[in-house]
């Protein structure tokens, strides 16, 4: 009895999860097409996208500097993780592409984002050993 509840819980997980990706994968496409209708087709999906990366360039710097300093050692971590997805992703890039140009841009995000997970683990470890007790 049990089981069958356990089972039937798991496979509306896996459907609500499922929905949520469906979900995610088209929520940029879907908010570009409503500003575009609601314009009259006056905006270009392209400005449209680029003013939502501008403007979370705007969030991501007011976020960075409101932190406290307590907050740094979490906040590298986290973008470290991050950094790792987009190793991933420049791998893809370089790996499948049939252009020069996709090639070419995922190799030097693989060399950005390879110079940025180290420095942060570098920045991490120097931010740590300041926290430690120092030996006489």
């Amino acid at each position: 009895m049990a089981s069958d509840m356990m089972n039937s819980a798991l496979e509306r997980l896996d459907q609500a999860v499922d929905a949520v990706r469906v979900a995610a994968e088209q929520a940029p496409d879907a908010v570009a097409q409503a500003a575009h209708g609601v314009s009259g087709g006056a905006i270009d999906p392209f400005v449209f996208r680029l003013a939502i990366f501008v403007l979370a360039i705007f969030v991501g710097y007011y976020v960075v500097w409101s932190v406290t300093p307590a907050l740094h050692t979490p906040l590298m971590a986290v973008t470290n993780a991050i950094s790792s997805v987009i190793v991933v992703g420049a791998l893809l890039a370089v790996g499948i592409s049939a252009s020069g140009y996709a090639t070419g841009f995922g190799f030097v995000a693989l060399v950005l984002v390879s110079v940025n997970i180290f420095g942060g683990f570098l920045v991490t470890s120097r931010m740590l050993a300041m926290y430690k007790k120092k030996e006489r």
